[in-house]
């Protein structure tokens, strides 16, 4: 089976728009969160979001593909670009039919939906957009990569909710090892901040309702009440390590193992147990030949949910055991607040970011013991983005796990 590397990242973020700021922003503990600014929330009881900023679209897209596209497809075109560049693929140095795109997203273009819902109602069906139906489709980002760039290789988009992210990784992971594709192009995406899913989630009292941001998306605080909802993407390029080798390519982590599951459970909450999820902390861990002592950091869903926490910490302690009490857990989310179907890939960035310079980004603002971390064994740093089962906010109940490793030059 061949192993798989990691060769180019993008990001488009609430803290940032490409992966230096964005990996600059968590160092600093800077917040993303403010005032939701995309709609009058006046009506709402939901005040604060994780924005986008001082973003246009058009330095990655034409303006007429722009103009009809959903936002989540102005990220994750963004982020792609940037991964893509990143690796060096190049007309030439790939073949397009084992290039492929697996990027997810949890509500797709859900925005297009609710703008054509109304003109349907009012005007009739006449007025109603003939891009509707392609733009409002969860896989149309990944069909935009891949037409971008000719890649012809599998191209589809998983949509399981806050593990959309992690699924992309993984699957993509599953196709190289197994030799399906030398490359792929994974990640996800999200548009959430719109007046329909925040008025979903603030129903389901899911997201935070104070108008403080420095008391919102605050990850094992004991004062926590709900996420932030957050927006962007993560864009990751994976290839086979004879691939890279082969083209020259810089090498910036390996990802090392994967592993899933269901809750089972219900359609919103996490299972009490946490078993579901230690399972696939375990089935991660074990795919990557690694033991629990060869993790250094967990970069926890830390969703700011009164359920989330109290689960998550019960399933790393079951995955984990005693060397639960030894490894450093944090939540970018206290920064970029909850991108659902973009979160993990970005927090997968954020963790090739960690293995590379020995640094643990702070769970910040939370009332408990946070601080970036310099990993006396830098060069052997092995981190983890893990996703845990579904919180109140989620849609989905899976549960995926990923492993990633840092490899020098020499492989060791």
């Amino acid at each position: 089976m061949e192993r798989v590397v990691i060769t180019g990242m993008g990001a488009i973020t609430p803290v940032g728009n490409d992966v230096p700021s964005f990996w600059e922003s968590l160092k600093t503990g800077k917040c993303g969160i403010g005032p939701i600014t995309k709609f009058d929330v006046s009506d709402f009881k939901v005040k604060l979001g994780a924005e986008v900023k001082d973003f246009d679209p058009t330095q990655y897209m034409e303006k007429r593909d722009a103009r009809r596209a959903d936002a989540n497809v102005h990220y994750a075109m963004a982020a792609a670009i940037q991964a893509v560049e990143q690796a060096g693929l190049k007309e030439g140095n790939f073949d397009p039919y084992r290039t492929g795109v697996i990027f997810g997203s949890g509500v797709g273009g859900l925005h297009i939906a609710e703008q054509e819902v109304p003109k349907l109602l009012e005007k009739g069906p006449g007025r109603v957009s003939p891009f509707a139906i392609p733009e409002m489709i969860a896989n149309i980002a990944a069909a935009y990569i891949s037409m971008h760039f000719g890649f012809k290789g599998e191209n589809f988009c998983p949509v399981s909710a806050c593990a959309t992210g992690n699924h992309s990784i993984g699957e993509a992971m599953r196709a190289i090892r197994h030799g399906y594709q030398d490359v792929v192009v994974c990640g996800g995406t999200e548009n959430g901040i719109i007046p329909i899913s925040m008025a979903g989630f603030q129903n389901m009292k899911a997201v935070h309702m104070g108008e403080d941001p420095t008391a919102a998306s605050i990850p094992f605080d004991a004062r926590r009440s709900g996420f932030v909802m957050g927006e962007g993407a993560g864009c990751l390029v994976l290839e086979s390590l004879t691939h890279a080798q082969q083209r020259g390519a810089t090498i910036l982590a390996e990802v090392a193992g994967y592993g899933a599951s269901g809750d089972a459970y219900h359609i919103t909450s996490p299972s009490p147990d946490g078993e579901a999820a230690a399972h696939a902390i375990r089935g991660a861990i074990e795919d990557a030949g690694l033991t629990p002592a060869d993790v250094d950091y967990i970069n926890a869903h830390g969703t700011s949910t009164p359920l989330n926490e109290k689960y998550e910490t019960i399933a790393i302690k079951k995955a984990f055991g005693d060397e639960a009490y030894n490894v450093k857990v944090s939540s970018t989310k206290s920064m970029t607040g909850h991108l659902l179907g973009g979160a993990a890939a970005v927090e997968a960035i954020a963790c090739v970011m960690a293995i590379r310079e020995g640094i643990v980004p702070p769970t910040t603002r939370s009332r408990i013991r946070s601080v970036i971390w310099i990993s006396p064994r830098t060069r052997r740093l092995r981190c983890r983005s893990m996703l845990p089962s579904p919180t109140r906010s989620a849609l989905a109940a899976t549960t995926p796990a990923s492993l990633l490793r840092k490899c020098n030059k020499l492989w060791i």
